[in-house]
């Protein structure tokens, strides 16, 4: 039943002043009712203020009034009626259970890493095997998405002015203006390092491999998430270390418990590598609490803490969200990250910051790989400066939240009753959990017979405890034919059910 907008102050309650890192208008103007209607003011069906009275009560253009409505319709928060306006629909996310918090307590077994790289090399060959329409596996935006001409036009400006870059010998450990722009840029997630800590690598694999090679030896225990990315698990068994699954929750990240527990029960862990912020394949964040007392357990233990940073910069939180490395005061916190999911993936630009190991990282690097071409750096570097790289990421950030909304909607329209999945607040991927005994492989496999590709649960541990579960990437353009690719995992799974 359709109901006229309640009267409330609420609803034309001034707009938040902006802070420092100011949304555009529309975007706050959007936020605002997007509070009224999670605050359950405006129900489903109720009918939203006219655009003209957006534009009366908040003194803002109709383009701005407009791009409001849209932003939250894209959202799946309103729906337009012909000659009626916008209302208030109840997204099917909403409906969807969260995913399954894990047994925390359960005992937990170093993995030795027997046939770990054939089975990853099985799936990623299969998933290579034949012509890929529809990529749902891939951890990164369609390549428009990024800041395609403010690189080009930087790159042209960067050979104009130095003609010699590409035939120079390369500055050890990085370009200096990249790597004062990648300290500059710490200081929003806490960390206080100097341009001279700042060691830049191949990605932020390098990076977790320097790391990993700095504190520990081959079959040295490494505790890790679980689920976690598969290339942390590839990385481990080939430098012959063996990893220790610890329960990570998609809500809060790494039980803290479970850890402590672990670094109880085996004496050599030599470091914990983690994922605090937007966690990939779960999406999770750790609360801040939970930070705190997992740099002050490693540090009690005397264990090396990995800190894999690749997405803070893909929250949605008006507040940047703080790294582990803030809060490190000995040392004992290795940072990584990169720019290959926030700028450019092509780049392939990462750093570390190597703590009380810094000297052995510095020597890891230049016996490994030498330093890296620097024509990316002072483009990349150029960029960061400028205002124009914050403009880039809240585009993104935008970007990112309408299409992890529309995946989450498909997700909660087309799959099976029983599915469940928790809605990260930023990042990339949403992590799926199908009912009963639904394999993620065999979706995997009669998807790539169809021109799509996803990642299974299995790729993401060394068990077989994930296998109902998949991974799914929002970085493409949610088209029709995206939207046909979801429907047909989703009958797939039930397919797989009444078998």
């Amino acid at each position: 039943m359709q109901t006229q907008t309640p009267a409330s102050s609420l609803l034309d309650a001034p707009l938040p002043r902006p802070g420092q890192a100011a949304q555009p208008l529309y975007r706050r103007l959007a936020d605002h009712y997007l509070t009224v209607i999670q605050a359950g003011t405006l129900a489903p069906g109720d009918r939203m203020p006219s655009v003209r009275h957006l534009m009366r009560q908040h003194e803002v253009s109709l383009s701005t009034a407009l791009q409001a409505w849209r932003h939250l319709e894209q959202g799946g928060w309103l729906e337009a009626r012909d000659r009626s306006g916008y209302f208030v629909r109840q997204p099917k996310r909403t409906a969807i259970g969260p995913a399954t918090e894990p047994a925390i307590l359960t005992a937990q077994v170093p993995a030795q890493y027997l046939g770990m790289h054939q089975r990853l090399s099985e799936i990623i060959s299969q998933g290579r095997q034949q012509p890929i329409r529809i990529d749902l596996s891939s951890c990164n935006c369609a390549s428009e998405q990024y800041a395609v001409n403010a690189l080009k036009n930087g790159t042209i400006r960067t050979l104009r002015q130095n003609p010699s870059v590409l035939t120079s010998v390369l500055p050890y450990n990085g370009h200096p203006a990249f790597r004062t722009a990648v300290a500059r840029r710490a200081l929003r997630t806490g960390i206080q390092i100097t341009p001279d800590q700042v060691v830049v690598t191949q990605g932020c694999i390098e990076a977790i491999n320097l790391a990993l090679r700095a504190v520990a030896q081959p079959g040295d225990i490494i505790a890790v998430e679980s689920p976690t990315f598969y290339g942390v698990l590839h990385a481990l068994e080939s430098l012959g270390m063996r990893a220790l699954e610890i329960p990570t929750s998609p809500a809060t990240g790494i039980s803290i418990d479970a850890l402590e527990l672990a670094l109880r029960t085996y004496d050599n862990v030599k470091a914990v590598l983690v994922v605090p912020n937007l966690q990939n394949p779960l999406g999770c964040t750790m609360p801040e609490a939970n930070k705190a007392s997992l740099v002050a357990l490693c540090e009690r233990h005397a264990v090396a803490l990995i800190e894999d940073d690749t997405y803070t910069e893909l929250s949605d939180s008006s507040v940047p969200l703080t790294a582990l490395k803030a809060r490190d005061r000995t040392g004992n916190v290795i940072y990584c990250a990169s720019l290959n999911k926030v700028l450019a993936a092509g780049m392939r630009l990462g750093w570390l910051t190597g703590g009380k190991w810094q000297a052995r990282v510095e020597m890891l690097k230049y016996s490994q790989t030498r330093a890296n071409e620097v024509l990316s750096q002072i483009v990349a570097a150029d960029f960061m400066m400028e205002g124009g790289y914050d403009r880039h990421l809240r585009r993104m950030r935008d970007y990112l939240r309408g299409q992890r909304e529309k995946m989450a909607e498909a997700v909660a329209s087309y799959f099976p009753a029983g599915t469940r999945l928790t809605i990260p607040k930023g990042g990339i991927v949403l992590w799926v959990e199908l009912p009963g005994p639904a394999s993620s492989q065999a979706i995997f496999e009669a998807a790539l017979k169809q021109g799509i590709r996803i990642a299974p649960g299995v790729m993401f541990t060394n068990s077989d405890r994930f296998d109902h579960f998949l991974r799914l990437s929002c970085g493409q353009q949610y088209t029709e034919e995206v939207d046909r690719a979801v429907r047909f995992l989703g009958d797939t799974a039930r397919r797989l059910l009444q078998v």
